[in-house]
């Protein structure tokens, strides 16, 4: 009996029903339903220091941003040169948080796919409602950053991975879709540096196309590789985040999804979901764990290797995962996956609403500079002093009336090499004559800074101060000339 031999040619099986195409209206309700829940992220809350860093990034010409990148924040240069056009059409706080809330809907378009290619239109569409009620995608999806940036762009490599692992070499379209993959992989690099921490998980799939895979890898890393040399030799602009220990990974849970109680209820469905998926895959399984549990883990490994870095908002490209995953597991509940789905994605969204409120708040990104602002009761010769020289950008963009005299201030721009403005030395000269002098600064009423020192050096004393209550918050301070106290 002669055994038959299929040509290496032949043409491909049909695809399983998972992998049909997802209707259209599924990915574009989710989007659109995404966007706009993200978008109401802004609510009342101003700007902070970091997205005011984006603005004063973005009000520099290009030589300007070339000089500011080889300083600091490099390898945020691509979202900066984004930014920098984007502002040409406005500066207001929806305008400027807009294209994040825009990246949240792609985010949650693509999730739809990947999840009903991964498993069913059940589970995409629930990954996506699960992930629109996190308070960490409204959070960071009305924020002037890159963040919701990085999740869309990750979750994109993940569904351009699955395109093109599941096409037979045969097919014509098959180099194409590896270009894909290549250019969705360099578009992860763009966005932030550590988003390319969840590229370790796409080697789960190396079994399947281990030459296309590692070449288009391998091309599409080339711009975090460039962002990275970029960041290493400028890690001083991160010495503020202090060292974490391995029981800093207990709150990730709380870090992904925005809260802790609908943090822990998503993972408890994740890990669930993730025994069904390697069940259900050998190769995606792994594949959908790796996102959601690497990113943490060798961040963490960074922060001892390199330099401390292990901040929370770095984690947020794994909140799709955390959405995907879980949707798996009630999407394998026999009979009843669409009631399990609607309860869990109703239960998530009720323990969150103390988050959503909380984030909506005028002071939810914890710089409330309106309230600062507030507090200031003008007399004439009033005089301003910044604790930190870069919290002027956020003062000017507030100011609605006429400013206390910024005494210290040289110039009208930012320094070319960083956010903080050019400044007098000799503060007891530069309030000469004044009587009394406003002290903001970030932080705590006893924080311990060089401005306040000079300021009382130069005979003030505090006669008043408020603090906006969160951590790090605003201190607004007023000091009056010793002779001029009761």
């Amino acid at each position: 009996m002669t055994a038959t031999i299929a040509a290496p040619d032949s043409p491909p099986r049909a695809l399983p029903r998972t992998l049909s195409r997802t209707p259209p209206w599924a990915a574009i309700t989710a989007g659109i339903v995404a966007y706009a829940i993200a978008l109401t992220g802004s609510g009342a809350a101003t700007l902070n220091g970091d997205e005011l860093a984006t603005l004063s990034s973005a009000r520099r010409d290009l030589p300007g941003l070339w000089e500011l990148a080889q300083h600091i924040d490099g390898h945020f240069l691509p979202y900066y040169l984004f930014m920098h056009f984007w502002t040409k059409l406005g500066e207001a706080e929806i305008w400027l948080r807009l294209p994040s809330a825009l990246a949240i809907g792609v985010a949650a378009a693509f999730l739809v796919s990947l999840g009903r290619r991964l498993h069913g239109l059940t589970a995409g569409l629930t990954a996506a409602a699960l992930f629109a009620v996190l308070p960490s995608v409204s959070y960071y999806g009305a924020f002037a950053r890159s963040y919701a940036f990085a999740a869309a762009a990750v979750t994109i490599s993940f569904w351009c991975l699955h395109r093109a692992t599941c096409l037979h070499p045969a097919t014509r379209l098959h180099r194409a879709r590896w270009v894909q993959y290549a250019v969705s992989v360099a578009f992860i690099g763009c966005t932030h540096l550590f988003a390319v921490l969840v590229l370790p998980a796409h080697l789960a799939l190396l079994r399947r196309s281990t030459r296309n895979m590692v070449l288009a890898m391998a091309a599409g890393f080339v711009p975090a590789a460039a962002l990275g040399l970029i960041g290493y030799g400028e890690r001083h602009a991160i010495s503020w985040i202090p060292q974490r220990g391995p029981e800093v990974l207990l709150k990730f849970p709380k870090m992904a999804a925005g809260a802790t109680e609908i943090g822990l209820l998503l993972f408890a469905a994740a890990l669930a979901g993730a025994v069904l998926m390697v069940r259900r895959d050998t190769r995606w399984g792994p594949a959908l764990i790796g996102w959601l549990a690497l990113p943490p883990v060798l961040l963490l490994a960074v922060s001892h290797l390199v330099t401390p870095a292990y901040v929370d908002r770095y984690l947020f490209v794994t909140a799709p995962a955390l959405a995907l995953l879980a949707a798996i597991a009630v999407a394998e509940v026999p009979r009843f996956a669409i009631p399990a789905a609607v309860a869990l994605t109703l239960a998530a969204g009720a323990l969150a609403v103390p988050q959503h409120l909380e984030i909506r708040e005028p002071n939810g990104r914890f710089e409330d500079v309106p309230w600062a602002l507030r507090r200031m009761k003008l007399e004439p010769g009033d005089a301003i002093v910044y604790g930190q020289s870069s919290l002027r950008t956020g003062f000017d963009y507030y100011a609605k009336a006429v400013m206390p005299d910024d005494v210290l201030l040289e110039g009208t721009a930012p320094a070319p090499d960083s956010f903080a403005y050019p400044e007098k030395g000799d503060v007891a000269a530069a309030l000469e004559g004044r009587d009394r002098v406003w002290l903001v600064w970030r932080g705590a009423k006893d924080e311990k800074l060089p401005a306040i020192e000079k300021v009382r050096q130069a005979g003030f004393d505090r006669a008043q101060a408020w603090h906006s209550a969160d951590t790090p918050g605003l201190t607004v301070s007023l000091y009056k000339r010793k002779a001029d106290l009761p």
